[in-house]
């Protein structure tokens, strides 16, 4: 029997004097897992004194999207687009720097996709 795991995980990390906000994507996201995760990231959000906050997106364990979890991504992004000031997208699939291309398209702040984890997080701390 082989399980599929798939989800969001949440943390808060620290660079430096720099935070921000981490993300792991594993498996296909599903509505219900927008479900959970969503009141977990407003909440984290909402503890956030800075007027903008850094995010660090760990897609190497993504596989992408239900319909409606690819819904209620875009409607999460655009609802705290105004939030983010820099999201840095570690991944290692082609499609996954063409989303992150769109996504920069409904988020106020920096977007940009990175194959090395180290690059990430260089381009957060500054």
């Amino acid at each position: 029997m082989s399980i599929k795991k798939h989800g969001l995980s949440i943390g808060i990390n620290r660079i430096e004097n720099a935070f921000f906000v981490t993300l792991k994507a594993i498996g296909t996201l599903t509505h219900e897992d927008y479900q959970i995760i969503t009141p977990m990231l407003e909440g984290a959000l909402s503890q956030v004194k800075q007027p903008k906050v850094s995010l660090f997106l760990d897609a190497t364990e993504l596989e992408g999207w239900d319909l409606r979890a690819a819904w209620d991504d875009l409607q999460l992004g655009l609802k705290h687009q105004s939030e983010f000031e820099r999201i840095a997208i570690w991944g290692n699939k082609g499609w996954q720097e063409w989303a992150a291309k769109m996504g920069s398209w409904f988020i106020a702040g920096e977007m940009k996709y990175f194959e090395d984890q180290n690059e990430a997080l260089k381009w957060l701390r500054y």
